[in-house]
C-alpha cells in the first residue's frame, strides 16, 4: 500500500481533502468566539494591550478564513489554508492568555 492511499494518514483525512471547507469555518467560528469572549474579558489586565490586539488579530484571522472559503478554490489548498488559520486562531488565543496570566501571577 502507498503512503498516499493509507486513510489513517493525517494528511488524507476527508477534512483535508474532500471536504466543502464549511466545517472548518463552524468550528473557526466556535473557537474566535470563545477566544474573543475570554479576551473581552481579560482587556483591563497587564500587560497593556496584549488582549486587545490578540482580539483584534483573531477577527482578522476569522476574516481570513471567510475569505479564503469564498474565494479559493475547492480543494486541498483551501482546506489546508483554513487549518493553518484555524490553527492560528487556536496559538494567538492560547498565547494571549496564557502571557497575560503569567504577568498576573506576578
Amino acid at each position: 500500500m502507498r503512503d498516499d492511499d493509507d486513510p489513517t494518514r493525517v494528511t488524507n483525512q476527508p477534512s483535508l481533502t474532500t471536504s466543502s471547507g464549511t466545517i472548518w469555518l463552524v468550528v473557526g467560528g466556535i473557537m474566535a468566539a470563545i477566544c474573543v469572549a475570554l479576551l473581552a474579558a481579560m482587556l483591563g489586565l497587564q500587560p497593556a494591550g496584549v488582549a486587545f490586539w490578540s482580539l483584534i488579530g483573531i477577527v482578522v484571522l476569522y476574516g481570513g478564513m471567510l475569505e479564503v472559503r469564498l474565494l479559493a478554490r475547492p480543494g486541498r489548498v483551501r482546506l489546508t489554508l483554513l487549518a493553518v488559520l484555524f490553527g492560528l486562531i487556536a496559538a494567538t488565543g492560547l498565547a494571549s492568555v496564557l502571557a497575560i496570566g503569567l504577568a498576573q501571577a506576578r
